[in-house]
């Protein structure tokens, strides 16, 4: 940076102005009264809903429950068309926040930063950002996303494609014509299982190439009667706590029961009811040790399997599309709406790219097997570098000039997900090693938001500078992180939660497993004890 770049003085940084930055520099700027800086790459707010507009985007939490809580008349006040929410009106949704809180007059966007070093002799971290900003800020708070940083498989050939290519999680804001042309998407993951029904309306033809087939259940997704959610409305408190206290983030009645507990005429018309009832409550209204048992996860998984057979016409089609080499719940549950559907479509074609793998991309399209299958777009639904994918884009330096991707290389190492040893005053929102995307997010955003803010609120009213995460305590909790997700059926496949998408990438279990309530529980323990694994300090953290 040239020297006479000026340097701002703040009290925090929050980079990234999703749901999790907006919370956040609404908690710091307008409760606690700090001098924050947003700095967002899109030229908006929105975060994961600015950049993922792809054909059919939408969340799989319920509109209800996928909103922020912590300010009630918002809540009253905001009203939900669907079942779930749809991308248009989620993004619509976060612009009304930021409306309503006057949160873009800090934000600086259209914008990356580029380097977060922390200077021991001052306490103070230097961010600096794409554009030329230099900021002295003694907190940094990254809401950069769990799922925000999409990856391309090094494909042969991948530059010389002529034709229109996208990945669904860095969209064209202006959309894309399908209309008239040969259409491939490569993966079946959420973006694609979302996509793959609506292009297939739109294209001349679909050719989709697939690498894992899914287990899916179906969303049931529609439009929802007023008097439903004011109905729900009058009931928030309520509902609200019961999430912060669940498993997933949701308000359901998670069944205590087990797949063998019943004989199997009731157990088929309970996993029949849950599949009527659709989404998540599939896993949470059925039996327990879906999560945990593999004999119970199997048969779970030869119910879907059976649904699949049912719905695709083509017996030799619907045998490709059956999930048989990973358990029901090892992988990321997809919820859809018409994917198995359209492979009854005369215009729709599957290509096994384990049979047939991926040759190599031309000028004209995909060579798979010995066949060339030739294309106007090329469709990536090729996912994310996720939960460490972000972080590892910004140069992140802490005590003794220690790079955050340097110390993580072997796999995240976090304190509770949201602090790392040895970047103080460093935190993390819904980081590695919290439930994050395992749970209803703007729940465990919301819990990070208020916990970070309730740290920063000690310091100041105990004349303390710095909080930095105990060396013990991380290594007792990346350990409490294992355990935790060592007897469930995460483990059973290689799946992004491992990193396992990514080449090279350390095969290491991700989020928290145990639960928004019980992550909650050891969260409030810490606090209650003083912030008991947490060295706190007036100055220097140097011995």
């Amino acid at each position: 940076m040239p020297g006479s770049t000026k340097v701002r003085e703040l009290d925090a940084v929050v980079i990234g102005a999703g749901f999790s930055g907006l919370f956040m520099n609404h908690r710091l700027r307008d409760t606690l009264g700090l001098d924050v800086q947003v700095i967002e790459a899109g030229s908006d707010v929105g975060g994961t809903w600015y950049w993922n507009r792809y054909p059919g985007a939408r969340c799989d939490s319920e509109a209800y429950m996928y909103c922020f809580g912590f300010d009630r008349d918002l809540m009253q006040q905001w009203e939900w068309s669907g079942k779930y929410p749809e991308q248009p009106e989620i993004l619509r949704y976060l612009g009304h926040v930021a409306d309503r809180f006057d949160l873009r007059r800090n934000t600086s966007f259209n914008t990356r930063v580029r380097s977060a070093h922390f200077h021991e002799e001052s306490n103070r971290w230097d961010v600096e950002t794409d554009a030329g900003e230099r900021y002295r800020s003694r907190f940094v708070i990254t809401a950069i996303g769990c799922l925000s940083t999409g990856q391309i498989p090094d494909f042969r050939g991948r530059d010389t494609f002529t034709g229109e290519a996208y990945h669904t999680g860095a969209w064209p804001h202006e959309g894309v014509d399908f209309a008239g042309k040969k259409v491939a998407v490569i993966g079946t993951g959420s973006s694609g299982v979302q996509s793959i029904p609506v292009i297939a309306r739109q294209a001349d033809h679909l050719t989709v190439f697939q690498r894992t087939p899914q287990y899916m259940i179906p969303a049931r997704h529609g439009n929802v009667d007023k008097a439903v959610l004011d109905e729900i409305k009058k009931e928030y408190d309520t509902i609200y706590d019961k999430a912060r206290h669940s498993t997933g983030g949701f308000p359901y009645d998670v069944q205590d029961r087990s797949a063998f507990d019943v004989e199997d005429a009731e157990r088929r018309r309970i996993l029949e009811e849950g599949w009527e009832m659709g989404g998540f409550k599939f896993m949470f209204s059925t039996f327990s040790d879906l999560r945990t048992s593999l004999t119970a996860s199997e048969l779970a998984g030869e119910f879907i399997r059976g649904k699949i057979r049912e719905t695709v016409n083509d017996p030799e089609l619907a045998q490709k599309l059956l999930p048989l080499d990973h358990p029901f719940g090892s992988k990321r549950i997809l919820i859809d709406t018409d994917y198995f559907e359209t492979y009854n479509r005369d215009n729709v074609e599957l290509v096994d790219i384990n049979a047939e793998p991926i040759v190599e991309i031309t000028e004209t399209g995909i060579t798979a097997g010995d066949t060339h299958h030739d294309v106007d777009v090329i469709v990536y639904a090729t996912g994310f570098d996720a939960m460490t994918g972000s972080f590892n884009r910004i140069d992140i330096r802490g005590l003794d000039g220690q790079r955050l991707k340097d110390k993580w290389a072997a796999g995240p190492r976090t304190y509770l997900g949201l602090t790392s040893a040895g970047f103080p005053n460093l935190f993390m929102i819904t980081g590695p090693g919290s439930p994050s995307v395992l749970s209803n997010m703007p729940i465990s955003i919301e819990q990070h938001v208020e916990m970070i803010s309730g740290i920063v609120s000690h310091l100041d009213r105990n004349e303390l500078e710095l909080i930095e995460a105990e060396v013990r305590a991380e290594d007792a909790w990346v350990e409490h992180v294992n355990e935790v997700a060592e007897p469930t059926m995460f483990m059973h496949a290689n799946s992004w939660y491992l990193g396992a998408n990514i080449p090279g990438k350390p095969r290491v279990f991700m989020p928290y497993a145990g639960g928004v309530g019980a992550y909650r529980q050891h969260c409030d323990k810490v606090v209650a004890n003083g912030y008991e694994g947490f060295t706190l300090s007036p100055g220097s953290v140097k011995a």
